[in-house]
């Protein structure tokens, strides 16, 4: 039975793409260096970043960097995100098999990839037209049923498909938008940008409490694109 495993496992090492094997690599390599170095240690987090093919989610010019320890341009004066700040951001929110959460700002979708790794359902919004169709279409090719996505603007959340039991913001809002605490669970968490654009922002925690109150904690200085409302 061992030899048996082992001959497959060799075949299909042998007949894998050779820049398929160095992306696997990468995957390790970042996660390794750029994640567990720093201290993120929530095992769904690591595992689905070891996963998510980054480099598909990434405009071609940008694939030969897709797992350096930077964010990268993806057209529209946005970015997607370093890793350690993926890693990072849904690490906080302790995601689970089982949860619905919603992600304001689809970018490139890999933070919604990552996410669907873990959790049962992932709603995205994304605000650029041209990036919302392209991540839609990417993703449904990287074979992720469980993610949602649409075009629209993200202030407002998805109410149709609240409560949710955890919220990412990856853009800066100058305050935490009220339609999205009123669609966080009781219980819930949410991540957020707080600031003004342009300049060092927090990011900040935000737990509804069970009696609908909202607790915060600022988490980290941190540097994103502005929050674009239509």
């Amino acid at each position: 039975m061992k030899l048996t495993l082992l001959i497959s496992a060799l075949l299909l090492f042998l007949i894998a793409p050779a820049d398929q094997d160095k992306y696997h690599r990468d995957r390790q390599q970042m996660v390794t260096a750029q994640l567990e170095a720093r201290g993120i240690s929530h095992e769904p987090t690591l595992n689905a970043m070891r996963s998510v093919e980054r480099h598909r989610l990434v405009p071609p010019a940008q694939v030969q960097y897709a797992y350096e320890d930077r964010p990268l341009p993806i057209g529209f004066g946005q970015t997607i995100s370093q890793p350690y700040m993926v890693g990072y951001m849904t690490e906080v929110i302790k995601p689970t098999a089982g949860m619905k959460v919603l992600e304001i700002g689809t970018g490139s979708g890999y933070q919604a990839a990552v996410l669907a790794e873990i959790v049962d359902e992932v709603y995205t919004i994304e605000i650029v037209e041209e990036l919302a169709k392209t991540a839609k279409s990417r993703l449904e090719e990287m074979g992720y049923p469980n993610i949602h996505a649409k075009e629209g603007d993200g202030y407002f959340g998805w109410e149709e498909h609240a409560p949710f039991d955890a919220i990412i913001v990856t853009a800066a809002s100058e305050f935490i938008p009220p339609p999205l605490i009123k669609q966080l669970k009781e219980g819930g968490k949410m991540v957020i940008p707080v600031g003004a654009p342009f300049t060092t922002q927090q990011l900040m925690l935000v737990e509804k409490q069970k009696d609908g109150k909202r607790k915060t904690r600022n988490l980290l200085p941190v540097r994103f694109v502005p929050f674009t409302r239509n």
